[in-house]
């Protein structure tokens, strides 16, 4: 065979991807070459609106849309109010929440705690009369008894009544006298549970957990700062929440206030229902007409006069509870003053 003939053979049996070498007859035939693509090059973005579009499609549409409900979400969670739970000062105060969440009942109005402030309101001065102790033992004792509920309303409150230890009971006739008093109060017609929302129960020491504890309390024990305060230099009972307490200050209890003008049974059944007002989550109001009766919700332990409320109020902080507009009240002890009296 000549060198021509074996050259040409040889050129037909070569691997094309193995240029230089022969594909022996025992070699499998190759599968035939295709060359790798070259990488793709992103194309250069363009700049301007178009550029952008072109290069984004329809997250451009997205984002400003995405942004907008972040916004709305923001403003929303920044305009929901935190409840403040700060204590009050002991101007006739609500201090800390309310007896139970399922009362459904507004929120407590909180009053800021200042410092000892200066003032001279006549009318909130401790009136004369007989002797109270002035500091007890700082705990309570029930006293015995219970009560059948009153009331048809289905926000439904159980009490106990307390007299704190080491205190002279014969400065108010003994612990059955005042928790007496407390029971035929909240009964009455007057009363809170006139109005069809309210029931109440007086339970004995052993109830688990009682809504509320009515208590009768030395002034030291009602002027600490984790009970009353003392911040204003009068004499004052409260609702503390965050114990369930409601102190009635002895000293109040037995002497009463200048606006009652020596009646001590309508000041106390004022007493009762101003803070227990408090514990059913009601705040303070003022005067509403020259010469009407007071509702029982404005501080009249301090008078029955706007003005002079108004200034004890501003004094600890407190704004616009109380206009000072000149109006002045009578004295009123009762929610509902114009239903008939028990008996």
């Amino acid at each position: 065979m000549s060198d021509t003939s074996q050259r040409e053979r040889d050129a037909r049996t070569r691997d094309p991807r193995r240029p230089q070498e022969r594909r022996t007859s025992g070699e499998p035939l190759a599968a035939s070459w295709a060359p790798k693509p070259p990488p793709r090059r992103r194309p250069a973005r363009s700049r301007g609106a178009r550029g952008i579009l072109a290069t984004y499609g329809w997250r451009v549409y997205a984002l400003p849309v995405l942004l907008a409900v972040t916004a709305l979400v923001a403003v929303q969670t920044a305009g929901e109010k935190v409840p403040d739970t700060t204590a009050a000062a002991n101007t006739e105060a609500v201090i800390g929440p309310g007896p139970t969440e399922e009362t459904s009942l507004p929120p407590d109005v909180q009053e800021t705690p200042p410092a000892p402030v200066d003032v001279n309101i006549p009318s909130a001065e401790l009136p004369n009369g007989g002797p109270y102790t002035q500091t007890g033992a700082g705990k309570w004792h029930v006293v015995p008894g219970e009560t059948a509920k009153v009331g048809t309303g289905t926000k439904f409150f159980t009490y106990t009544v307390e007299v704190e230890d080491g205190i002279d009971a014969t400065a108010f006739g003994g612990d059955d006298s005042f928790a007496k008093l407390i029971d035929q109060t909240l009964a009455d017609p007057r009363g809170w549970t006139a109005g069809g929302q309210i029931s109440v129960q007086r339970v004995s020491a052993n109830f688990p957990n009682p809504t509320i504890r009515i208590s009768l309390t030395s002034p030291d024990t009602a002027h600490r700062s984790d009970m009353c305060g003392y911040s204003i230099k009068y004499e004052s009972s409260c609702w503390r929440g965050t114990e369930k307490r409601l102190m009635i200050n002895l000293a109040r209890w037995v002497r009463g206030a200048v606006a009652f003008g020596g009646d001590m049974l309508t000041y106390r059944q004022y007493a009762i229902n101003h803070e227990i007002g408090h514990a059913f989550r009601n705040g303070h109001v003022g005067c509403a007409q020259e010469g009407a009766l007071a509702p029982v919700m404005m501080q009249q332990s301090f008078g029955v006069a706007n003005n002079y409320v108004a200034q004890l109020n501003r004094a600890v902080g407190v704004r616009d509870a109380v206009k000072e507009d000149g109006l002045t009240c009578k004295p009123n002890a009762w929610p509902n003053p114009t239903a008939k009296p028990a008996g």
